[in-house]
């Protein structure tokens, strides 16, 4: 299962309606798999319950969070790319976001 988080650090809250899509490395290809909106607690309902291993990537659009809280962004989109090498794993990919820095870890 793949989750994800995202917080507003600058502001000290979470990051409501950030759209956020799933991509899978397919054939040297980026193929989408899944999207959606944080909620009001920054988070994402699970994406992906039954994973196969390989490498995959997060797609943050920033651009438009940082337009509905009058903040002036530097980083449109956030790509996260990570590999997942247990699919019988939780893999959850917060992110920690400001408008001039970013940051990400696997959490649990």
């Amino acid at each position: 299962m793949i989750t994800t988080h995202v917080l507003d650090t600058t502001h000290g809250r979470p990051a409501e309606g950030v759209e956020v899509h799933l991509f899978k490395m397919v054939d040297g290809k980026w193929e989408f798999v899944a999207g959606g909106l944080t909620n009001d607690n920054g988070r994402l309902p699970p994406m992906l319950p039954e994973l196969e291993a390989g490498v995959y990537k997060l797609v943050f659009k920033t651009a438009d969070y940082f337009a509905r809280t009058n903040t002036k962004g530097f980083y449109p989109y956030i790509p996260i790319i990570f590999d997942i090498a247990n699919p019988n794993s939780h893999y959850h990919v917060p992110l920690l976001l400001s408008p001039y820095g970013y940051s990400t870890y696997r959490g649990s």
